[in-house]
């Protein structure tokens, strides 16, 4: 089945006619992502050059997606919207609310048992509306969409971070909180501040160990976490070429980790083998008319430095595999140097678990390589040292991979192969001892590792690398061993070595499923009812945030964070999950994960009325029911990870004004303006130490809030003395708007409402 094959053909039938404008208007040759970003203005063809990371520019996605985590307040929202119907297509995708224990078959029935109110809101709210749904069950929303609905040069948006994966098939995939998903289903332009380009030429070509995983863990510690902020990063040359479309998917799903709005790769012959593989052989043909226009022009990739904002070169040949990690993805490591870093660091060595899956390495191909590791270690008499989990990243992918017996091979290990579910990757894993909260070490080929991500466990140390060297590394149960170098000994005493893993782009026996776990909205969804209960703990309707406006004065500090504060630590995920659609509910872990500057503690912080400490939650609500207003600063990278707008609807809803730090990730900072706060950056990045813990504080001119115009904040301390600090914001005239409605939402309302 190939869905949306209209909408595709249109798309392409324009590109050229909107690229070549493009090229006029900036008179210059393009990369894939100017083509694909000037092919999808929401005003048509280009009559200008937008200028990179200062112009705001409006946008026509082709489609969106969500998981069932964020989709519960997205579409909580578009039921404000006053629409009947989405304006593109849209799916919602069970992937998140699955938590893994025993294994598939039973983890799948208990989240359907406890999740069932929440499922059956999606599922109805998707029949009402005319989006697409697929089951719990039928598999990660990422690796579903590269199966189904990524195309070559298409634009989707997802209210995920890592909806950036549909990069393996030459999309611009881009995550974003739900509200801006919800302008787009609307049938409103979606605004982005027009992205940098970085350039990674890749040569040589991929061998033995290492994988495309590896590419991005070099280009991680290259860049850092927030290296990629504001920039797409497309990658090129024959390496690029040479790898497949799962293995690009890769690559881009972990741009996400630095920070990057997206990552692509131009269109060639292994996206074309997989969109064959998938049943899309139509795409593929529509495409292969169009081909130059779904990659970057010569010109550019012969001479990157002159179109690119930044150049990094890797040469596949000489790439060594990576581990990363702990606590962050960006502390890259080759595999032979991690002893040395470990024992200068204290990071436990052995290995407790080795985890395969996620959104980033849950293909049949990734299965396959890892599954040649295992198949070794039995029969080179081997036994797996520590636990064995895998998560398939689809039904496809997991009844193709059962039908030729890898998954078999994995349970000759006492592998437990969970749900087609995110499960341990984003917490939902309900890891035995992980309460004890002891000091050990696991291995996954997920995207991040920030601290408590995995189970919850602060001393957890999570270490990402690919499925190959997970599955060698869980084998040996040492973080230490290196297969390419070192033997292990097997149940007779003797000494064997891995020998190089191997594995299949696609399936040699094609695809199958038996029911992939889709189902398609009615087509006129007036007679659906979409029911939420009003003493449900699990769903709330919303209202309407009331303006914060211009008087905020008399303002009191909620937290200090201190270091990196990620959605994590700002929104927790694990046993939250259940609360996303009840915004009350969920805003009970507003910043428990953060470090307060002041005594270097979590979730405890002091109530300026009481004198008294007392959680973040309580503190906020404290200060909301005394109608004061409370702000929040912060370091570097505020709100780095995960795309969830809860992070930014709890502080609202809890009465904060501000959100103050040093810098921003891109989506938490756009989450902010959707839900009319205040999003706020230092002028002066030493002004965050004039930050004391029973400061008083008066924005001085928000009545003068405009584009490009600094606002001064009074800071009044304890003993009396003054402070005035000038504040940096990027908002425009339009996002000026959605604070002074009170909300992007609000604005919505109010104009298809007239």
């Amino acid at each position: 089945m190939i869905f949306d094959i209209d909408m595709i053909k249109k798309v392409y039938s324009q590109m050229a006619e909107r690229v070549d404008a493009a090229k006029v208007a900036t008179g210059k040759p393009l990369t894939l992502a100017e083509k694909i970003l000037y092919s999808h203005l929401w005003d048509g063809k280009a009559t200008k050059a937008f200028k990179r990371g200062a112009d705001y520019v409006d946008f026509a996605p082709d489609r969106i997606a969500c998981q069932d985590a964020t989709a519960q307040m997205a579409l909580l929202q578009f039921m404000q919207a006053g629409k009947k119907k989405v304006a593109v297509p849209t799916t919602v995708h069970c992937d998140h609310l699955i938590q893994a224990k025993i294994g598939a078959d039973a983890d799948l029935q208990n989240a359907i048992n406890s999740s069932s109110e929440v499922f059956n809101f999606l599922a109805s709210v998707s029949n009402k509306y005319g989006i697409g749904f697929w089951k719990p069950g039928a598999g990660i929303i990422h690796q579903v969409v590269l199966e189904n609905y990524a195309f070559p040069g298409g634009m989707m948006i997802g209210t995920d971070s890592h909806t950036v994966n549909a990069g393996g098939l030459g999309m611009i995939a881009i995550g974003v909180g739900g509200a801006d998903a919800v302008d787009v289903m609307a049938g409103m332009a979606w605004e982005l501040k027009f992205p940098k380009l970085i350039g990674v030429k890749l040569t040589g070509k991929l061998s033995g160990w290492t994988a495309p995983k590896d590419v991005i863990l070099k280009v991680a510690g290259i860049l850092t976490v927030k290296g990629g902020t504001g920039a797409i990063i497309e990658y090129f040359g024959e390496g690029a070429k040479a790898m497949s479309a799962t293995g690009k998917g890769t690559i881009c799903n972990m741009g996400a980790e630095v920070g990057a709005t997206t990552s692509t790769f131009g269109y060639d012959e292994s996206m074309e083998r997989y969109l064959r593989a998938t049943g899309r052989d139509e795409v593929a043909d529509e495409a292969n008319k169009i081909a130059k226009y779904l990659t970057g022009d010569d010109e550019v990739y012969a001479n990157p430095e002159q179109y690119f904002d930044q150049v990094i070169e890797i040469n596949l040949s000489e790439l060594k595999p990576h581990i990363n990690g702990p606590f962050t993805p960006d502390l890259a490591t080759p595999v032979g140097e991690i002893r040395e870093k470990a024992l200068a660091n204290d990071w436990p060595l052995k290995v407790e678990w080795g985890l395969i899956g996620s959104c980033t390495n849950s293909s049949y191909e990734d299965l396959s390589r890892a599954a040649s590791i295992a198949k070794q270690a039995v029969d080179k008499k081997l036994s797996a040292k520590a636990e064995f989990g895998i998560n398939p990243g689809s039904e496809q992918v997991r009844f193709t991979a059962e039908r030729d017996g890898l998954l078999d091979i994995f349970e000759n290990l006492n592998t437990k192969i969970f749900t087609n579910a995110c499960g341990p990757c984003i917490g939902q894993w309900d890891r035995a001892g992980a309460d004890k909260q002891e000091k050990n070490t696991i291995i996954h080929s997920f995207n991040r590792n920030f601290s408590k991500r995995a189970d919850g466990n602060p001393n957890t140390h999570a270490f990402v690398a690919s499925p190959e060297m997970v599955a060698a590394i869980a084998i040996s149960g040492k973080l230490d061993f290196n297969p390419i170098t070192d033997k292990l000994i097997n149940a007779e005493g003797v000494e064997v070595m891995f020998d190089e893993p191997t594995g299949f782009e696609l399936p040699p026996k094609g695809f199958a499923v038996d029911d992939p776990g889709y189902v398609a909205p009615v087509e006129d969804g007036s007679n659906v009812s979409v029911v939420v209960k009003p003493d449900s703990k699990r769903l709330q309707l919303l209202e309407s945030f009331v303006p914060i406006g211009e008087n905020v004065k008399g303002a009191k500090l909620l937290i200090k964070a201190f270091g990196k504060c990620t959605t994590d630590h700002i929104s927790m995920a694990g046993p939250w999950l259940k609360y996303r659609g009840h915004l009350d509910n969920i805003s009970n872990n507003l910043l428990i994960g953060a470090v307060n500057a002041f005594n270097k503690e979590t979730n405890k912080v002091q109530n300026q009325i009481t004198g008294e400490y007392g959680t973040v939650p309580d503190t906020a609500r404290a200060y909301k029911a005394a109608g004061i207003p409370s702000l929040v600063f912060g370091d570097h990278n505020y709100g780095e990870g995960s795309s969830r707008e809860h992070a930014a609807m709890e502080p609202r809803h809890l009465g904060v004004a501000a959100v103050i730090v040093k810098s921003f990730a891109r989506i938490h900072e756009t989450n902010l303006k959707k839900q009319g706060m205040l999003g706020l950056t230092f002028a002066n990045e030493n002004d965050y130490d004039l930050i004391k813990e029973d400061d008083t504080f008066n924005f001085i001119d928000l009545n003068e809030f405009a584009p490009n115009k600094p606002l001064t904040l009074e800071i009044v301390h304890k003993d009396g003395t003054k402070d005035l600090i000038k504040l940096n914001h990027t908002y425009n005239e339009n996002q000026i708007e959605w604070y002074k409605e009170g909300s992007a939402l609000n604005l919505i309302k109010k104009e298809n409402a007239s």
